[in-house]
């Protein structure tokens, strides 16, 4: 059963890194999974069964919800937007009270009040500032290899960190729609045979994949050291990121004209988004 549930977990990160806008850092915080995921991380090497014990699950899950759910999530965002966008606020505000949970007994003053502002802060003015890039072009050229590699730490960074949203980044870079569409047509060629194929898309996913890699331990273990040293500050970020995260949703959501129907079904998938999270968050 609670390897089913971690599957699941897994799924639900997945889809919301492969969504725009929508943070698979923030997910893993209100599942109440965030540092039992980082300690797995930052000690891979160190207890290797222990951590690809706890990691494989959500592994699964994330290459399930990245490669087949996130396409039916994205066609929600195209025909019930703001119901889609309630579905991953009640899905993040319903894991609140297990991130509360971490600043039980802890004495705030002014300076943990700063770091939440500037956390909060941040992600809404990345969300107004940030702007889409153009497409690029992605070919086999060693300048190009590298440039996946760097863009695939910048991704990885982005997805670990709650609040802020890896796939948006790779948006404003211009490798969201090239490297989505490389996933596809890798799945496309490995039903068809297509060798040659699979061989051209592996020469570009591959470095793009060692860079998520390298991004994902990085920040994995700076997070894992401020947690040890300056815990409730770290927290109070968190607290801001993720606290952000539904307003930065609401910013991108088609609010004008909504029918009575519309916001009602958005209260409806709302609802089911805190369910989902106190479910999977015990």
């Amino acid at each position: 059963m609670n390897l089913f549930k971690d599957i699941l977990r897994g799924v639900v990160i997945g889809i919301a890194n492969a969504i725009p806008g929508v943070s698979g850092g923030t997910m893993m915080v209100s599942m109440g999974i965030y540092d039992k995921l980082i300690y797995s991380v930052t000690h891979l090497f160190k207890q290797p069964v222990k951590s690809i014990k706890t990691l494989l699950p959500y592994f699964i899950g994330m290459a399930i919800g990245i490669v087949g759910l996130a396409f039916a999530i994205v066609a929600m965002f195209e025909h019930i937007p703001f119901q889609t966008c309630m579905l991953f606020i009640g899905l993040i505000l319903g894991g609140v009270p297990i991130l509360t949970g971490h600043l039980k007994g802890v004495r705030f003053n002014l300076s943990h009040a700063v770091v939440f502002l500037i956390f909060f802060g941040s992600i809404i003015l990345l969300q107004i500032f940030g702007g889409h890039g153009s497409d690029v072009a992605l070919t086999v050229t060693p300048i190009s290899l590298f440039k996946l590699v760097l863009v695939g730490i910048v991704a990885a960074a982005t997805m670990v960190i709650p609040g802020v949203s890896g796939s948006m980044m790779l948006m404003t870079m211009g490798y969201y729609y090239p490297v989505i569409g490389s996933v596809k047509d890798f799945i496309t060629a490995m039903v068809a045979f297509d060798a040659p194929k699979i061989i051209h898309i592996c020469m570009i996913l591959i470095p793009f994949g060692i860079g998520v890699v390298v991004g994902i331990f990085a920040v994995a273990k700076l997070i894992e050291m401020l947690m040890d040293k300056y815990e409730a500050l770290t927290y109070c970020g968190i607290m801001g990121l993720v606290v952000a995260s539904p307003v930065v949703i609401l910013m991108s959501a088609p609010l004008a004209g909504m029918s009575v129907v519309t916001v009602l079904t958005g209260v409806v998938t709302f609802v089911i988004g805190v369910v989902i999270a106190l479910c999977l968050g015990k």
